[in-house]
């Protein structure tokens, strides 16, 4: 199923993109996307039967905002370095174990929403990545096997980063990538039944129309199973939480310099294989 919610931000509500590509209200089925509902098998039972009965009501898409597909996200776990590609291009050795860092649920936008341009940032960086959404509560897992298990869907993300505050200004990575709108997700959450292989899944990024990213899922050099895995042995994953897992090659800072950052006025689309597209105008904060 491709799950997503439309509407104004902060009164979102649940909806169903159908196999002929019919936009479907979910509202009269379920309250909304978010964790409770991945965790609730008789509760996907019930949205799984109403669209196959072809009786939702179709919604009209024009000029229906399309927010982020989950909502009441957790926590954001995220992985740095995860593309052999991307270690090469920004000279970095590939990791031993995976990178952990966070992003805060409320830099989570929706996928057509403006993105802002922090004050005094010169360095702000695209980074298309596969999001994971756990769908069970995930603890000492033993297998990339039941990692996989773990997961409710997958989403793109848009891991947008200020390379200066990240690298330069001291302490962790987070400061490069807490800033506001830094998230787009969606336009769905595609559940993982139709995702045959994850590692299989190509991911491209243009920048004002120009091909900046194109890559794919094989190159993670830790897979989704093998992340879900590592993650849960030092925190517990709970339904509704979120993974980026990495991106390819092709960000700003690895090209040669003057290194392309983004600034007001640029347009950047995105998009994953079976998974959707993005369009984001980015503005000045």
């Amino acid at each position: 199923m491709k799950l997503l919610r439309v509407g104004t931000a902060g009164t979102e509500r649940p909806a169903l993109l159908d196999s002929e590509g019919v936009l479907r209200d979910l509202s009269g089925v379920v309250p909304d996307v978010d964790g409770s509902l991945l965790a609730d098998d008789a509760a996907l039972g019930r949205v799984r039967a109403a669209a196959e009965s072809g009786e939702l009501p179709a919604l009209d898409a024009t000029g229906l905002r399309i927010g982020p597909p989950l909502a009441r996200i957790g926590k954001i776990v995220c992985i740095g370095l995860n593309y052999h590609d991307h270690a090469r291009e920004t000279g970095a050795e590939p990791p031993a174990e995976p990178v952990i860092f966070f992003k805060a649920a409320d830099t989570v936008v929706g996928p057509y929403d403006t993105v802002l341009v922090p004050r005094r940032s010169a360095k702000t960086d695209w980074e298309v990545e596969l999001a994971v959404v756990i769908g069970r509560t995930a603890r000492y897992l033993e297998s990339a096997r039941d990692g996989l298990a773990h997961v409710a869907g997958y989403a793109v993300a848009h891991d947008v980063s200020e390379r200066e505050f990240q690298i330069e200004r001291g302490g962790t990575w987070d400061k490069g990538k807490n800033c506001e709108t830094f998230n787009p997700l969606g336009p769905w959450l595609v559940t993982a039944d139709e995702v045959a292989d994850p590692q299989d899944l190509s991911l491209r990024l243009w920048v004002n129309g120009e091909l900046k990213q194109d890559g794919t899922t094989a190159e993670q050099i830790f897979p989704v199973g093998e992340v879900v895995r590592y993650v849960s042995q030092f925190m517990t994953l709970y339904p509704g939480d979120v993974i980026n897992t990495g991106t390819p090659a092709g960000v700003a800072l690895g090209a040669p310099e003057p290194k392309p950052f983004l600034r007001a006025g640029d347009v950047v689309e995105l998009e994953i294989e079976g998974l959707g597209r993005q369009r984001q105008e980015f503005k000045d904060a």
